[in-house]
């Protein structure tokens, strides 16, 4: 069962302070993590998201599901809405997303069609990712566009982390007796 009081449960984890004069993917994926972190302590499931462009940001969110009670809220779409936004254009050609777990069908799908290049995931998402875990959106036939793909090793072990201990702290435990 998983606890719905209105109150998070605490955060055990800093955020990150990368050095600004090495704009990697490491640098990148740590602001998205800082992303995920304060998910969490909105007491959402702790994915963050950065798209970059030419080395600077223009987008940086994180799931916003139960308060904004809509399913489309993840990290990712609101991202691409911010950078296209900033671009002032929906084709965000030349961008990059940083995001902390891999985009489910709905990010994939829109990842694709709003022609990102590149796309940098910490964990893979066996259930339901859609860049190569469940499956991979890029291998279909006739799909006029196809994303750069850097999986895992990029900050995966803490990104893998923050999500387990997240579910974790979510689970409550029914007392002997109460069904």
């Amino acid at each position: 069962m998983v606890s719905s009081a209105s109150t998070p449960p605490p955060c055990p984890f800093e955020k990150r302070f990368p050095s600004q004069l090495v704009r990697d993917d490491i640098f990148f994926m740590s602001l998205a993590y800082n992303q995920a972190i304060d998910a969490w302590r909105q007491d959402e499931v702790p994915i963050g998201a950065v798209i970059a462009v030419g080395g600077e940001i223009i987008a940086a969110a994180h799931n916003t599901v139960e308060s904004a009670q809509d399913p489309t809220a993840h990290a990712e779409m609101l991202a691409i809405t911010q950078a296209a936004s900033k671009l002032g254009n929906w084709r965000l050609e030349g961008a990059t997303l940083y995001v902390t777990k891999e985009p489910c069908p709905m990010c994939s799908g829109a990842l694709l069609m709003s022609r990102v290049q590149r796309v940098c995931y910490a964990v893979p998402d066996p259930k339901m990712g859609c860049l190569g875990g469940a499956t991979n959106l890029n291998d279909l036939p006739r799909v006029n566009h196809h994303v750069e793909l850097t999986t895992g090793g990029v900050l995966e072990p803490e990104c893998r982390e923050l999500l387990q201990a997240f579910f974790k702290a979510k689970r409550v435990v029914e007392p002997a007796g109460e069904s």
